[in-house]
């Protein structure tokens, strides 16, 4: 029989065999040369007050075996059977996709960016601070922002689908073992290329289909039913099921949905900077302990406060990580964080984003719809006017930041481009730098030391979320004039992240299973 408990470690004691088995046997009341192996299956850091890992254990006799944790599929041989259009190659798309060969439904999957393998070369010029590709960059391409961003796996929205099917499928393809055990599972830049060119095989290899440096311009309809869509170069693509699973930054596909008169509304979404502390610091404050040492992993944090009544708290927090350029047009600038899968770079960032709410766009009120798309713009070409009109960002020290002062020089950092002293407390708008401001101070009472002159802000994090939606029914997760579309993920303003994104996709693919003849 397979025996199993939760058991509260020192990081030194998780990682010692002998106290593991003297653990077990006592818990179990079994001697402990009959514990034939055991196994890690839950595992989470409790930094409260003095470190500790609380994790879940599996044990086996000589005559047992564990149960499986990675998922078996068995997807179909789709070459002959009826299509669904699937625009864009991110989580929503190609999760879509998965669920398609699962399903025995086949995908033709169209991306306005280039293969990982191409799209590589673009992300190491932006990197270089040379040239940004609109179609190709750390937004667009295959696998999205998630692949050369990060691949945190963390989501809070596990009642809508089966958020460990999601990684059982990560895994099926490439990710580690430990996407599977720890509470905030994480695959790392540096492996998700080589997963989404599996999941790019398996998709052909079954019989879907994906053309990429393809972008979609206009959707094919008679009526109010889709009939496909057309390409920018003219190309023309027909299915009666669409999933549009294009991503918060294809900002053109909102302005020909409402062309074509797909109904849009206007959402709450958030904006602010990231901040960038070195992760020793960061290390210091959580685990209260000199040095970090091996048992542990680098420090994150997780913050949020409540200031003049709006939201203010941490946005994909990068412990170990890195900040990029991920503007996607010409003359703007945008930062997001990312991390590669041993999260061993010097310096943690995170997003430090403030809640805007519609009725906070009444300056932009002309736009209607797109206002809040419009105030991204607006911050974002500020930070490129304020940047010295390349890809060096914004940046100031994080203690001149919250006294309003100027950085007269700045720390180093991990923003490959560079950076450019600029006073973001006084250009940013004053809905945003006040409350940021304020709430970094609440942040310091909680972490003492977060306000240094070591750390630095960086501009702008304005993509944490679309201010668009595409309505959909609830219930069928079609848009609600348009027959036969399926707007989902973080483009239609229904998700936020890998998994969620993904989740979103299949569910898509489901409620099309249900009525595909």
């Amino acid at each position: 029989m397979v025996k199993e408990a939760d058991f509260v470690f020192y990081p030194e004691e998780l990682f010692n065999e002998e106290h593991i088995l003297k653990s077990l046997s006592e818990r179990f009341d079994i001697p402990k040369e009959e514990i034939n192996s055991y196994r890690v299956i839950r595992k989470s850091i409790d930094a409260r007050k003095k470190v500790k890992y609380n994790v879940r254990i599996q044990c086996i006799s000589a005559s047992e075996t564990f149960p499986e944790l990675a998922g078996k599929f068995e997807f179909r041989d789709v070459f002959k059977s009826k299509p669904v259009l699937i625009v864009g190659a991110g989580p929503a798309g190609y999760f879509a996709a998965l669920n398609c060969l699962l399903l025995g439904i086949k995908p033709i999957i169209i991306e306005r960016g280039k293969s990982v393998e191409e799209r590589k070369y673009d992300i190491s010029q932006i990197n270089r601070g040379l040239n940004l590709n609109p179609e190709s960059n750390y937004a667009f391409g295959e696998g999205g922002a998630g692949t050369y961003s990060d691949g945190k796996l963390y989501t809070r929205s596990k009642k809508r689908g089966d958020v460990f099917q999601i990684l059982q499928l990560l895994h099926y393809f490439g990710a580690d073992d430990d996407i599977l055990i720890n509470s905030h599972p994480h695959v790392g830049t540096d492996k998700l290329p080589g997963i989404m060119k599996n999941i790019r095989e398996k998709i052909i290899n079954s019989g879907g289909e994906i053309y990429f440096n393809s972008k979609v311009t206009k959707l094919i309809l008679n009526k109010n039913l889709i009939k496909g869509v057309e390409c920018e170069d003219g190309k023309t693509v027909s299915s009666d099921f669409v999933i549009l699973a294009t991503g918060h930054s294809a900002r053109d596909v909102y302005y020909f949905l409402d062309n074509q008169k797909v109904m849009l509304t206007e959402k709450g979404f958030a904006m602010g900077i990231r901040v960038e502390h070195p992760q020793n610091l960061i290390d210091g404050i959580q685990y209260k302990r000199k040095e970090r040492g091996e048992f542990l992993p680098p420090a994150s944090y997780n913050l949020v406060k409540q200031v003049d009544n709006r939201g203010v708290y941490s946005f994909c927090m990068c412990p170990g990580g890195t900040i990029v350029c991920s503007a996607t047009e010409k003359n703007q600038i945008v930062v997001n964080g990312m991390s590669n899968s041993k999260r061993n770079s010097a310096y943690a960032n995170s997003g430090i984003v403030v809640e805007l709410q519609v009725r906070d766009l009444i300056a932009h009120s002309e736009f209607g719809t797109f206002a809040g798309l419009e105030l991204q713009k607006q911050l974002e070409n500020m930070a490129f006017v304020n940047s010295a009109l390349g890809l060096k960002a914004p940046a100031q020290r994080l203690s001149d930041f919250v006294a309003g002062k100027i950085s007269q020089n700045l720390p180093t950092s991990s923003y490959h481009p560079g950076l450019i002293s600029s006073p973001l407390h006084f250009w940013l708008p004053d809905i945003i730098s006040l409350k940021l401001r304020k709430a970094f101070k609440e942040f310091d009472k909680q972490m003492r030391g977060f306000i240094t002159n070591q750390a630095i802000v960086v501009g702008v994090e304005s993509r944490t979320s679309s201010p668009i939606q595409i309505l959909r029914n609830p219930e069928t997760f079609q848009s609600v004039n348009i027959e036969g579309l399926f707007p989902c993920g973080e483009g239609a303003g229904y998700a936020g992240g890998i998994v969620s994104s993904a989740i979103d996709g299949m569910i898509a693919v489901n409620k099309i299973s249900e009525v595909i003849k």
